[in-house]
C-alpha cells in the first residue's frame, strides 16, 4: 500500500515537471514533443505488458483484427482521443494555455460523475451532488466573466469521457489498450516529425543541447508512465482515485508559478468553486475507502 501511494505521489510529480519541460525544449514545438514522447514511451510501454506477462492478449487482439475491420477503425479511434489529449499537454505550457488545461482536468472528475449518473444510470450521492453544483458555479462564473471558455479546458474535460466510455466498450485490459494506442499514434509522430521546419538532424545539430533533453524528455515521461501504471496495479481503485486529484492541483501551480501564465484576480472566483468540489469528492472517496478498509 505504501508502495503505491508513493508511486501515484511521484508520478502526479513527474506529469508536473513534464508539463514545465516542455518549455524548454526550444526549439522544438508542441508536435515535436508529442512525437518524441510516443516514439520513445513505446518500450516503457513493452516493457509494462511484459512484466505484467500481457503479450497474450495484445496477440489475441492482434488476430481479431484480422476478422474484424470494425475493430480497426475504434482502435484508431481511441488513439485519435487520446493523442489529442497527449499533444494538447504538452502544447499549451508553449501557448499561454497551461492554466486552461489545469482547469480542464480539476473539471474532469466532476464531467466523469454525470457520464455515470446519465450514461450508466449510477446513483449519485448527496456530496456528489453538492460537489456538482459547486463546480457549476465556477463554470458560471467563467462563463459569465469572459462570455466563453476555454477549447483547451473544454476539450480535457469533453474529451477525455469519450475515450473512457469506448474504452469500456472494447473491453480491453489497460496495458493491451495502451499498447495498442501507442501504435496507432506511431504514424502521427513520425508524420509530425516529418513536415518540422528542418529536418530532425538538422535540429539536433544546431541546437545539441537536444541530444541530452529529449532522452531525457523520454526518461520523465516513461518513468511517469510505469509509475502511474504500478500505482494503479498496487492501490485499490477507491484510493487510486483520490490520489489521482493531486496532479491537477500540481499542474496549476506549475502554470501559475514556474510558466508564468497570467490571473485576474476576479478569475479565482472560477477556481475556489471547483477546488472545493473537488475537494469535497476527494474527502468522499477518502471516507469511503476508510469505511471499506475497516470492514
Amino acid at each position: 500500500m505504501k508502495q503505491g501511494i508513493a508511486l501515484s505521489i511521484f508520478s502526479s510529480v513527474l506529469f508536473a515537471a513534464l508539463y514545465y519541460y516542455a518549455t524548454l525544449l526550444y526549439p522544438l514545438d508542441g508536435g515535436a514533443i508529442f512525437s518524441w514522447r510516443i516514439l520513445l514511451g513505446l518500450p516503457a510501454v513493452a516493457l509494462l505488458v511484459s512484466r505484467a506477462r500481457a503479450w497474450g492478449e495484445v496477440g489475441q487482439i492482434t488476430r481479431r483484427l484480422r476478422h474484424e475491420p470494425c475493430l480497426w477503425l475504434l482502435l484508431a479511434l481511441s488513439a485519435i482521443l487520446i493523442g489529442a489529449q497527449l499533444l494538447l499537454f504538452v502544447w499549451a505550457p508553449l501557448h499561454g494555455r497551461a492554466l486552461d488545461v489545469s482547469l480542464g482536468y480539476f473539471l474532469l472528475p466532476l464531467v466523469m460523475v454525470l457520464v455515470g449518473r446519465f450514461l450508466y444510470n449510477e446513483r449519485l450521492t448527496r456530496i456528489q451532488v453538492a460537489a456538482v453544483v459547486m463546480a457549476a458555479v465556477g463554470v458560471g462564473h467563467e462563463l459569465w466573466r469572459v462570455d466563453a471558455f476555454s477549447w483547451a479546458t473544454a476539450l480535457v474535460m469533453f474529451g477525455y469521457p469519450p475515450y473512457f466510455i469506448l474504452r469500456r466498450m472494447l473491453r480491453m485490459g489497460t496495458l493491451s489498450a495502451l499498447w495498442f494506442d501507442m501504435l496507432f499514434m506511431l504514424p502521427a509522430a513520425f508524420w509530425l516529425l516529418y513536415i518540422q521546419d528542418g529536418n530532425v538532424v538538422d535540429q539536433f545539430g544546431q541546437n545539441p543541447g537536444l541530444w541530452v533533453l529529449v532522452p531525457l524528455l523520454g526518461l520523465i515521461s516513461s518513468a511517469a508512465l510505469v509509475s502511474y501504471v504500478s500505482a494503479s496495479r498496487k492501490l485499490p481503485m477507491g484510493l487510486f482515485g483520490i490520489l489521482g486529484y493531486i496532479e491537477p492541483v500540481l499542474l496549476f501551480w506549475v502554470a501559475f508559478l514556474l510558466l508564468g501564465e497570467p490571473m485576474a484576480a476576479s478569475a479565482w472566483l472560477t477556481y475556489i468553486p471547483i477546488w472545493m468540489a473537488v475537494l469535497v469528492m476527494a474527502g468522499e472517496g477518502l471516507y469511503r475507502w476508510n469505511k471499506d478498509a475497516r470492514q
